[in-house]
């Protein structure tokens, strides 16, 4: 994914699947498009931890706790 958009969400009381679900609904509504890849950061934990929905999620030790990196797989401008 070369492009995507970041999606900041430090609520306490939200699980990390609803947090995913929030910034996934933004980015379609924002873009037009369903993403199908999000990064998070590797201290979060999220079972199963590969694939989801239909959707990849990728851990990359770059994205900060509490972000998300939501995007199209191969999509590239």
């Amino acid at each position: 994914m070369n492009t995507g958009m970041l999606w900041f969400d430090n609520d306490p009381k939200a699980d990390i699947v609803s947090k995913i679900s929030k910034a996934m609904e933004y980015y379609q509504k924002k873009y037009g498009q369903k993403p199908n890849l999000i990064y998070i950061n590797p201290g979060l934990k999220i079972d199963p931890p590969a694939k989801a929905s239909g959707f990849d999620i990728l851990t990359d030790h770059m994205i900060l706790p509490d972000h998300f990196w939501v995007g199209v797989k191969g999509y590239s401008s």
